[in-house]
């Protein structure tokens, strides 16, 4: 509960928005640990202590009691026991069926943290921004950071949780930002070469050095301390002020140098009034364009019509001009999105009515609380009896189903209730649990996936968990700057990934020592921890170099090197990894 309301709270303190882009991505906010309590001092983050690891060393008939009886393999906090699944559910004959279909299970997963970033997390961030009347720029490195950046952070959470799935946060976070700073920078240079802003660049980059090389100081020392913790919120504070400060002196300039311009001559005068009226036309076509399916006479619907038609996620308008993949793709996501419009209150400033439902945010007080108490730390407290004879879930029906009837008989269809935006702060923590929920089945799917392929926490972070976490921020990117603004797209790439790094690690570890100890051990799984952490480096100290001797020109040969430099770092991971190389 502290994990969440310390997101709450930096959210209510903090920035700014841009309901575009926070279409790229979400993910997982990690609330639980389970560890030993008798662990002599600090809490070891390895994967190296993972007594499951060894299941794959025995024969098939040993697996199923050896994951019965061991700790580790039942230490996931998700709701499917996937060790317990893989080796005493399925006959050994099938384990590559299961491993397939665990990749498929995978590509869903991915697919509704998407779904629930892009409809339901980020838009009800966008109403917390407008309700509380906060600047663009101040919005704009924190709300848009959490809602892009909401899948590494929480994934990441998620994974410094427990000591068997540490390494997911590392490889994920240095993986997602390797990834980021090669393929989706190189991807925009490729489609759109262009001039990036001097300024800002040189800013990200350094902020974002600072924080990989502080990283890799801690990697090496083996231990991060609170203050250590603290110090990585505080460097991102340092950047948000950075950053509106920046934009305040740049704001300021621009109108200096703007009312200069007019008093400087006549002509400038008269091209101010042909603009606006430029303006307010383009304004009325876009007004009459909206109104395009607005009846012609005025309709009341019925409640039961509102209810209906507000949990139907379908738009029969355009469904014919749907590609036939995107129509696959809808389908295997209505039952998840109905499930989401039932829990989840959206509040949507752009609209009339703010997106006001009243059957269906009536309904909304008793299955978005009811949600967070099932989901919170996989149904722990759920379950929990008051007294060992009440549940706690009967217990939040029945407040839900009075503060629901309350709502009803006060309200109207026709117009939002004055407190409607607390709407917005509801479908924030449902939306977050659902997250955390979800990233807590990848991460113990990843976990899995590990143990049975003997791979490594840290290459699967860097692969898997870092693809997929980053490839809709490098498709969102990409057409963005086919759209003609790569310099928007390359500030993206920057901007999160520096919130990531600070808040993955920094917030991460700080819930650790809340929950343990003072001292959170960090101990790298080998030499391909090393070498991760080097070629980001190595990534983030030529693009300082090599960028500013382009007078900060990022063409097509630039691109290919990002590239290639990304490609020739894969394989030699890879090649790490499977001791083909060795240091």
């Amino acid at each position: 509960m502290r994990a969440l309301l310390l997101l709450v709270l930096f959210c209510t303190l903090a920035l700014q928005w841009d309901p575009v882009s926070c279409q790229k991505s979400v993910y997982r906010f990690a609330l639980g640990n389970v560890w030993s309590s008798d662990r002599p001092s600090g809490v070891t983050l390895n994967r190296n202590g993972d007594e499951c690891d060894v299941v794959m060393n025995l024969s098939a008939s040993q697996r199923c009691e050896f994951v019965k009886n061991t700790p580790d393999c039942a230490s996931d906090e998700g709701f499917i026991k996937y060790p317990w699944v893989t080796f005493c559910l399925f006959p050994s004959n099938l384990l590559p069926l299961v491993i397939t279909l665990y990749v498929i299970w995978l590509f869903v997963l991915f697919l509704v943290l998407g779904l629930i970033a892009s409809d339901f997390f980020c838009p009800n961030l966008s109403a917390i921004s407008s309700s509380l009347r906060l600047t663009h720029n101040v919005a704009g490195v924190t709300f848009l950071a959490l809602g892009n950046g909401a899948p590494d952070v929480f994934s990441a959470m998620a994974a410094f949780s427990h000591p068997q799935t540490a390494g997911l946060a590392v490889g994920a976070l240095f993986g997602a930002g390797i990834f980021v700073t090669t393929v989706v920078a190189g991807s925009i240079a490729l489609i759109k070469p262009f001039t990036v802003a001097s300024r800002p660049f040189l800013r990200d980059v350094i902020f974002y050095m600072a924080a990989v090389f502080w990283t890799f100081s801690i990697l090496y020392k083996g231990h991060i301390s609170m203050g250590e913790a603290v110090g990585y919120l505080g460097l991102y504070i340092a950047y948000v002020l950075t950053v509106i400060v920046s934009a305040y002196v740049y704001n300021r300039q621009k109108h200096q140098l703007n009312e200069s311009a007019q008093s400087s001559g006549r002509e400038h005068e008269e091209i101010l009034p042909s603009d606006s009226f430029r303006e307010t036309q383009s304004g009325n076509i876009q007004a009459d364009d909206g109104e395009e399916y607005e009846p012609l006479l005025p309709y009341n619907q019925s409640t039961a019509q509102i209810f209906l038609n507000a949990i139907n996620p379908v738009d029969s308008r355009t469904w014919r001009g749907r590609h036939w993949s995107s129509r696959v793709l809808k389908v295997i996501k209505v039952p998840v999105e109905v499930l989401l419009l039932l829990t989840v209150p959206v509040v949507d400033t752009d609209k009339e009515d703010h997106n006001w439902k009243r059957p269906l945010n009536c309904l909304h007080i008793i299955t978005g609380p009811l949600v967070c108490v099932l989901i919170f730390q996989s149904g722990k407290y759920g379950l929990y009896l008051i007294e060992g004879e009440f549940p706690v879930w009967v217990l939040t029906v029945c407040i839900g189903v009075f503060l629901s009837a309350v709502v009803f008989f006060t309200t109207t269809n026709d117009h939002p209730p004055s407190y409607h935006f607390l709407y917005s702060l509801l479908g924030f923590v449902v939306s977050a649990l659902w997250i955390s929920s979800v990233a807590a089945e990848i991460v113990s799917v990843l976990h899995l996936l590990g143990i049975v392929l003997r791979l490594s926490n840290t290459v699967l972070g860097l692969t898997l968990l870092a693809w997929g976490n980053s490839i809709g921020d490098c498709f969102a990117d990409i057409t963005i700057a086919r759209k003609g603004y790569p310099r928007m797209a390359i500030s993206a790439c920057f901007g999160g990934i520096i919130f990531n790094m600070l808040f993955g690690v920094g917030l991460g570890c700080l819930l650790q020592m809340f929950q343990n100890n003072n001292v959170v051990m960090l101990e790298p799984e080998g030499v391909l921890c090393w070498v991760l952490s080097g070629a980001l480096g190595l990534s983030l100290v030529l693009s300082f170099i090599l960028v500013p001797l382009q007078c900060f020109h990022l063409n097509r040969v630039y691109g290919i090197f990002l590239l290639i430099f990304y490609i020739v770092f894969l394989i030699v991971a890879l090649l790490t990894e499977f001791r083909i190389i060795q240091f």
